[in-house]
């Protein structure tokens, strides 16, 4: 009871302008994390929460904007500071009860304060004399740290409430500790874990900040009764596409050009099961009236992401990486219009295309089967047996899935194809 407080007022203080802030690491860039509420294993959707940072004549302004999961409405906070020191310039909150503008100068804190429940608006004018960090800018200031194993610190941090008289609260880095997040998109990094109470209420947030980029993979805030806030890092910076879609070009090469495709659809009469050696006897299994099918332009885009995934998928660490959400735009699509696996594609511009096919078919094939034996017997007993076999067929079904490249040279060439399985 005695050393705790000595231990902690013993503590480094960080403030706007400390030595160990490196403002370096706060990069004008715009983030997004996912919002959960978890208890136990359960993990609840709550919103998402987006980071914009700008730095324009030496001011950072960070606007930290929240929308619910029923994206009813976006509240959004916007702090302005120095880029070198991190000291407050201006705050303003838009939220779904209050508006909140303030503005700092060296000791003072003068503004407005608006309940949208009241329609009353507030000055405000505070003089406060201790320096601090503006609550806003905490999820970042944490990683601007020196951070390493066994480094403590405390800082002040200042919230409005209009209901308190009590607006800078101190906040204790208790523990700092290496930790190695997994990320679904980017596998493994090295990362520290920061472990921050409030000195007023005890309350506990976890921060895991990269060991290199600095970036902020997760926060976690506790709510009492074993529940969680947890925020994850989408990492919007994510692509490893290097080559990009562009999505005019390919509207126009399927729809502003003369070339056809026409093809068949079937699956080989030899595509079925084997069993027992025996393979199905039935002719070609044409695609079925209506099947639909799909055609794209190949591009450099669509072969890197193709060679990705395949990578992806042979190392299996982490999950395939989505086509971009405009390539619908270069899918033509159409139906086979007979029995006989037909279809037909029109206004094509010379290129490369991918053809697809997706259909379920009946198959069968012949099989033999043992029916019975017969015996044989004279004078002196039994003298052995024959097997006696018998054949039938078994019907099944089964799928095709297909894919063939088809290249137009010319405009106005007609294309013939054959999407067969092979």
């Amino acid at each position: 009871m005695i050393l705790f407080p000595l231990a902690v007022f013993s503590q480094k203080i960080i403030t706007p302008g400390s030595k160990d802030i490196n403002t370096k690491h706060i990069k004008p860039e715009k983030s997004m994390h996912t919002v959960y509420y978890v208890k136990d294993s359960k993990w609840d959707k709550q919103g998402s929460l987006t980071y914009d940072i700008t730095l324009v004549n030496n001011q950072l302004s960070i606007t930290n904007s929240y929308t619910p999961v029923d994206n009813s409405r976006t509240s959004s906070r916007t702090t302005v500071a120095n880029a070198q020191t991190l000291k407050t310039i201006s705050y303003d909150n838009d939220g779904k009860e209050t508006k909140i503008s303030l503005n700092f100068g060296e000791t003072t804190v003068t503004g407005t304060y608006y309940s949208k429940k009241t329609k009353k608006t507030k000055k405000v004018n505070l003089n406060i004399k201790e320096e601090f960090i503006d609550w806003n800018l905490t999820d970042h200031v944490i990683g601007t740290l020196p951070l390493d194993v066994g480094y403590k610190a405390r800082f002040p941090q200042f919230y409005y409430n209009s209901e308190s008289d009590v607006h800078v609260e101190y906040y204790t880095i208790k523990e700092v500790k290496s930790y190695i997040y997994n990320s679904p998109k980017t596998g493994k990094h090295e990362a520290w874990l920061v472990t921050v109470s409030e000195e007023a209420t005890g309350a506990i947030y976890n921060y895991i900040i990269d060991k290199k980029d600095h970036r902020l993979w997760q926060r976690e805030m506790s709510m009492g009764k074993g529940m969680w806030e947890i925020t994850v890092n989408e990492e919007l910076d994510y692509q490893p596409i290097k080559n990009k879609f562009y999505k005019q070009q390919v509207i126009d090469q399927i729809s502003k050009g003369n070339s056809v495709v026409i093809g068949t659809a079937y699956a080989r009469a030899d595509s079925g099961k084997r069993l027992g050696g025996l393979v199905n006897t039935a002719k070609k299994q044409y695609a079925p009236r209506g099947t639909e099918i799909t055609l794209f332009p190949s591009s450099d885009y669509y072969e890197e992401w193709a060679a990705v995934n395949k990578k992806i998928r042979k190392q299996n660490k982490i999950p395939e990486v989505p086509l971009d959400p405009d390539f619908g735009y270069s899918v033509k699509k159409t139906k086979v219009y007979d029995d006989q696996g037909h279809f037909e594609f029109l206004d094509l511009m010379p290129g490369t295309y991918i053809v697809m096919a997706s259909f379920a078919f009946s198959n069968s094939y012949n099989y033999s089967y043992v029916s019975g034996y017969t015996n044989y017997y004279n004078y002196f007993g039994y003298q052995g047996s024959t097997t006696n076999y018998g054949t039938a067929r078994q019907y099944y079904t089964d799928k095709a899935d297909i894919e063939k490249r088809v290249t137009i040279d010319k405009d106005g060439e007609k294309k013939e194809v054959n999407l067969k399985e092979m």
